[in-house]
């Protein structure tokens, strides 16, 4: 009798395991897709268990997604690095062979790594970054020198966007680089005149020795939330906003809420920024993940333009 309870508990627990998701949006948040050897990792801020820590969906060609089943089809859990609430905003990259996770819980900013993308991404010490404000949304670049960058987020007077160089491990930055880039000035930034502007979601693209900064601007909350870009000849500004942003919004999308997502360079050499929703008009959450494909375009003599391809939009959902 307790060998068949045995059977039937262990028949269950794998069913559980190995059971699909159910068709429909995948709903994430500040999403990132890492693409390593074949295959799309999806990862972002989770709308149903937020404060678990970050589900992980694969595809191999961003149309069929399915949630890994590793780890419960967690890419970094809960206990397992630094963090109790607010996993927001996650950045996967490669660097010498290991995998790494920048991410924001608490308000604070961490780096967890694994030996795979799918994770578990962990901490032997589960510690943030130290700061002396609150700070979230991080984006690793390493330039072409080896040299490491952190942007981020800055909850001072506003959701200010800042640079730092990052010590070569990654174990923090170098506290004299710390830069002031900029925050949200323009109209098209503030729609509602908030005294607290919000200006976010940082990634950075290198094209023709030119640093292109996308962000996101508004409250996440906001149908007007949108993104743009800047410009600089360096890592660490100073930076000129484009005179076309916003670059992508609600009117382009057909849906409220468009922005804060993360770039990549899919199988095909081209450009595709992945970003969220709101879920609909009536409600923001929770927020659905869509692509977008980015594409340069050649302006005179001045920098290229970075525009979104028309007709490039759509949802990612699990099929």
């Amino acid at each position: 009798m307790l060998y068949t309870k045995l059977l039937l508990s262990f028949f269950w627990l794998s069913l559980a395991l190995l059971s699909p998701v159910k068709k429909g949006p995948i709903l994430l948040a500040d999403p990132t897709i890492f693409y390593h050897d074949g295959t799309y990792y999806l990862y972002g801020t989770s709308g149903n268990d937020k404060n678990l820590g970050f589900e992980v969906y694969v595809s191999k060609n961003l149309k069929s997604w399915k949630r890994s089943v590793k780890n419960d089809g967690y890419a970094l859990k809960k206990g397992e690095s630094y963090g109790d609430i607010g996993f927001w905003a996650p950045q996967v990259f490669e660097y010498e062979g290991k995998f790494y996770m920048a991410y924001t819980a608490n308000e604070h900013i961490a780096i967890a790594t694994s030996d795979s993308p799918l994770g578990p991404f962990t901490q032997t010490v589960k510690k943030d970054l130290e700061a002396p404000v609150k700070q979230i949304d991080p984006y690793i670049f390493i330039d072409d020198d080896g040299k490491k960058y952190m942007y981020h987020v800055r909850l001072t007077e506003g959701n200010r966007l800042y640079v730092a160089e990052m010590e070569d491990d990654f174990s923090g930055i170098k506290e004299e680089t710390l830069t002031y880039c900029f925050h949200a000035e323009e109209p098209w930034e503030n729609t509602q005149n908030v005294d607290w502007t919000v200006s976010e979601g940082p990634a950075i693209i290198k094209h023709e020795g030119l640093y292109y900064f996308i962000y996101s601007a508004n409250d996440f909350r906001n149908p007007d939330y949108s993104v743009g870009y800047a410009v600089s000849k360096s890592p660490m500004g100073p930076w000129r906003k484009s005179p076309t942003n916003p670059i992508f919004d609600k009117a382009e999308a057909g849906i409220n809420g468009s922005g804060h997502g993360d770039y990549f360079i899919d199988a095909k050499g081209k450009m595709k920024y992945v970003l969220h929703t709101h879920n609909s008009d009536e409600g923001v959450s929770p927020r659905k993940s869509a692509l977008i494909e980015l594409e340069f375009v050649k302006n005179g003599n001045e920098p290229d333009l970075l525009e979104v391809k028309k007709g490039s939009f759509k949802f990612l959902e699990v099929e």
